[in-house]
């Protein structure tokens, strides 16, 4: 059972992580969404329709109001995929375009 905060949309699910009530949307994916697009709030209405202006206002002010924390789990995640990446083994597929020097 997901815990209500004090921003009308947005619970904290069992992991800890904000959501938007009513849905499995985390906040920050949202959130990256909006930085990493520059989508506006009625861009992001666009893009999730099945979300409302206020709950998209909601999950915003949520970010402005835990930004710092927010950003360091961005950039932990970001760090984790780095650190996956640089371990992963080349594909078949790479290793035949590396043969043809395609990439």
């Amino acid at each position: 059972m997901p815990i209500q905060t004090k921003y009308k949309h947005i619970d904290i699910n069992q992991k800890g992580q904000p959501i938007i009530a009513g849905t499995k949307l985390k906040v920050l994916e949202l959130v990256l969404d909006h930085k990493a697009y520059g989508w506006s709030p009625e861009e992001l209405k666009f893009q999730h329709p099945y979300l409302t202006l206020g709950q998209i206002y909601s999950a915003l002010a949520y970010y402005w109001d835990h930004w710092e924390e927010m950003d360091e789990t961005i950039s932990q995640q970001l760090q984790r995929i780095d650190k996956l990446t640089q371990q992963a083994r080349p594909t078949p597929l790479d290793e035949r375009l590396q043969v043809k020097e395609l990439v």
